[in-house]
């Protein structure tokens, strides 16, 4: 567990929650998007979706009270799942959140801690805050992609989220990919780009190549910096891999501005090297130019975009 010491004072702020399957992290955030205070601790994935509310809606409590002479005007909350942005509600998940389908997020939070709430998917969080805080600022359209244990993305418009007919937009990681073959998917599918570039996957890649178990990717990554040439050769495959689809995405979508997150954009430069190679074979020769750029607020990003969205509701 993390803990900011001694937040300083402000008059009025909000509270913002990002929930994901490992951890959850609150934060009370000004305007102007400064996090005063923050608190993480890991999501009580396995206990189900009372034990992940109460977790969530505690930390935000503790926030408050040590939030001397602040007021919290409202919630905003990232969390994992294909969210509802209308009502806040879970409409599906992973297994990594037991029962979190079906979850009335933001109803069963106003009720325990008495604030307007908004809710989104983490991923088009994420991409909120660096579309309105970060590297992207200043572009009028963004083209998110989270590459971690899964692969999500968002495009934002105006500073929009475009979430989609049925809130599900954003799954980069269930398009078809080349690279992918058959290998099966999370979602049950075959020959998904997730199947082949996320965390997981390129781990697994890594074992079928050497028949060496190791442990995650980190392991990976230091034995290709340490000369191991199927190491490199898997992390090659996971750059391009993206890079690909990233792409097409580009040619169909003509963002001002591509973002790249999540943990395993943390490979490094032999990684980025073979993603943006990639791009640029798939894009169309008038969008060559379109920058590809790598994130720049770390775990703060999703706290911020959820944070933004409360802002807006207190408008």
């Amino acid at each position: 567990m993390s803990e900011a010491p001694e937040p300083p004072v402000v008059d009025v702020a909000v509270a913002a929650l990002d929930i994901g399957g490992t951890k959850t992290a609150a934060a009370i955030v000004t305007r102007h998007g400064e996090v005063i205070d923050k608190i993480t601790v890991p999501t009580p994935g396995r206990a189900g979706a009372t034990a992940i509310i109460d977790t969530a809606a505690d930390l935000v409590g503790r926030l408050r009270a040590r939030a001397t002479g602040t007021r919290i005007r409202a919630l905003g909350v990232g969390s994992a799942g294909v969210i509802d942005h209308r009502t806040g509600r879970v409409l599906s998940a992973t297994d990594a959140l037991a029962g979190w389908a079906g979850t009335d997020l933001s109803g069963r939070l106003r009720a325990l801690l008495d604030l307007p709430v908004s809710a989104i998917n983490d991923v088009h969080a994420h991409a909120l805050g660096e579309a309105r805080h970060g590297v992207a600022v200043g572009h009028q359209t963004m083209l998110f992609i989270a590459v971690g244990t899964g692969i999500g993305a968002s495009f934002v418009v105006d500073g929009t989220v475009l979430t989609g007919a049925h809130s599900a937009a954003g799954h980069a990681g269930h398009q078809p990919s080349p690279y992918a073959g058959q290998l099966p998917c999370t979602c049950g599918g075959r020959g998904h780009l997730e199947a082949i570039a996320s965390g997981p996957a390129l781990t697994e890649e890594y074992v079928r190549r050497t028949g060496q178990p190791v442990g995650d990717l980190r392991t990976v990554a230091e034995r290709a910096a340490d000369g191991d040439a199927t190491a490199r050769e898997v992390v090659l495959l996971g750059g391009a891999a993206v890079g690909s689809a990233v792409g097409g995405l580009v040619n169909m979508l003509d963002p001002a501005v591509v973002v790249i997150g999540g943990g395993v954009a943390g490979l490094g430069d032999t990684w980025w090297q073979a993603l943006r190679g990639a791009v640029r074979r798939e894009t169309l020769p008038n969008l060559d130019d379109v920058p590809v750029l790598a994130s720049t607020l770390g775990s703060d990003a999703p706290l911020l975009g959820a944070a933004s969205l409360a802002w807006e509701g207190t408008a």
